[in-house]
C-alpha cells in the first residue's frame, strides 16, 4: 500500500489541470514527502465551485479496526469500495483528487530491509492525480492532542500494473492522468466513476528513485 508520496508542482499547475476556481491553500509549499496523517493538497467540489485546499491523509477506520484502541490515525488507502463503510463517501460531494508527482512502494530485500522505490509517469515527474474521497470528521488522531474536527482524505487503490507489481504485488493507487478522467471522477455517477478504479497500463510508470524517504526532484 502507498503510504508515501511527493508533490513538487505548484498550485498554478494544479488549478489549471483540475479547473478549480477557489484556492484556499495560501502560499502552498512543495511536498517532497507526504506521510500518513500529514496535511496535503486535495481538490474537492463545493457549493461555491471546485476548490484546492488541504486535508490530512487518513480517512476514518472501520469500527472493527478500532476495537481496543483509543485513537484513530486513519486509513490512507481504500480498496473495497463495495463496503458500507466506504460507500457513504462515494457521492460527488465527497470525492476529491490528490495531486502528486511521484509515489513510493516499499521493496522487500533479502536482508529484510524495505526501502522505498519511487514511481512517476516519467523521469520528469509530471503532475498526476490520485482518485480520492474526503470528509470532515471528529476523532482522536493522537491521544496527547485529544479530539479534533478536521478535513481528511484517502485515495483508492487497485491491482498493480507490471512496474508496481514487481515491487509491491498487492496494490497500487488509482491514478488519473487526463482531464476527462478527472472530470469523470469528480462529476459522474458513482457506477461510472468507479470504472476508473483500475491499474494504469503496463509501461505507464517509471522508477525514478530508490531508497530515499523523500523525492525532491522536479
Amino acid at each position: 500500500m502507498c503510504n508515501l508520496y511527493s508533490l513538487m508542482k505548484g498550485q498554478k499547475a494544479i488549478l489549471e489541470a483540475v479547473r478549480a476556481m477557489i484556492d484556499s491553500t495560501g502560499n502552498m509549499p512543495t511536498y517532497p514527502g507526504v506521510f500518513p496523517d500529514y496535511a496535503a493538497p486535495i481538490v474537492r467540489n463545493t457549493a461555491a465551485g471546485r476548490e484546492l485546499t488541504t486535508a490530512r491523509w487518513g480517512m476514518p477506520s472501520p469500527v472493527f479496526a478500532l476495537m481496543g484502541r483509543n485513537s484513530d490515525s486513519g486509513i490512507t488507502n481504500v480498496r473495497n469500495t463495495a463496503s458500507a463503510h466506504w460507500r457513504r463517501w462515494l457521492g460527488v460531494e465527497s470525492r476529491c483528487v490528490a495531486p502528486f508527482t511521484s509515489f513510493s512502494e516499499n521493496e522487500t530485500l533479502p536482508d529484510g530491509k524495505k526501502p522505498p522505490v519511487w514511481f512517476a509517469l516519467d523521469e520528469t515527474r509530471p503532475l498526476a492525480f490520485f482518485a480520492g474521497i474526503w470528509t470532515n470528521h471528529t476523532s482522536i488522531r493522537k491521544v496527547k492532542v485529544g479530539p479534533e474536527t478536521i478535513d481528511i482524505f484517502a485515495f483508492l487503490t487497485t491491482d498493480p500494473n507490471a512496474e508496481v507489481g514487481a515491487i509491491h504485488p498487492k496494490a497500487m493507487p488509482v491514478i488519473l492522468t487526463t482531464a476527462d478522467e478527472i472530470e469523470t471522477w469528480m462529476t459522474a455517477p458513482a457506477a461510472d466513476a468507479l470504472k476508473l478504479q483500475r491499474p494504469l497500463p503496463d509501461g505507464a510508470l517509471k522508477i525514478v528513485a530508490r531508497g530515499q524517504k523523500k523525492d525532491g526532484e522536479t
